[in-house]
């Protein structure tokens, strides 16, 4: 009988730091800008990604340095991802902090790294980056949830 995969049998404060990493799908929504509304907490989600984000690869240009790179840029950690409304419903480290599994897509599940970008449900082909952008506001979208 196989062993259950990691993500069905830790939490994710009991993962190593590699399958930590593993978890990252690759769709690069979390590197898309949001606006936050102070007065209600709601927050929009827009195609713009932060400029660090290669929109082919939908991964960082520069993870190791992504927090010098871009101040506001957020290292995501055990402890907060229960709290983060903004994170895709897709996400693998929201789907392991609830309790549900990884998605067919999932280059864990798949064995492939492009599943997630084939089944359409990466940043590919629908961002913009913040450097072509005037007003954030134009673009605004529901796609990401």
């Amino acid at each position: 009988m196989a062993e259950a995969p990691f993500w069905r049998t830790k939490s994710l404060a009991d993962m190593t730091r590699s399958e930590w990493e593993s978890l990252c799908d690759g769709c690069g929504k979390c590197c898309l800008l949001k606006l936050e509304y102070e007065d209600t907490g709601e927050v929009d989600h827009t195609n713009v990604a932060c400029r660090q984000l290669d929109l082919k690869t939908c991964r960082c240009r520069n993870y190791r340095l992504r927090k010098t790179l871009v101040e506001d840029c957020i290292q995501l950690t055990a402890a907060m991802v229960g709290s983060l409304s903004w994170l895709p419903a897709t996400c693998a480290y929201r789907l392991v902090d609830e309790g549900r599994d990884l998605h067919w897509w999932h280059p864990l599940v798949s064995g492939d790294p492009d599943t997630v970008h084939k089944a359409g449900i990466s940043a590919r082909g629908r961002a913009v980056s913040e450097n072509d952008v005037q007003d954030i506001e134009d673009y605004v979208v529901d796609w990401v949830e």
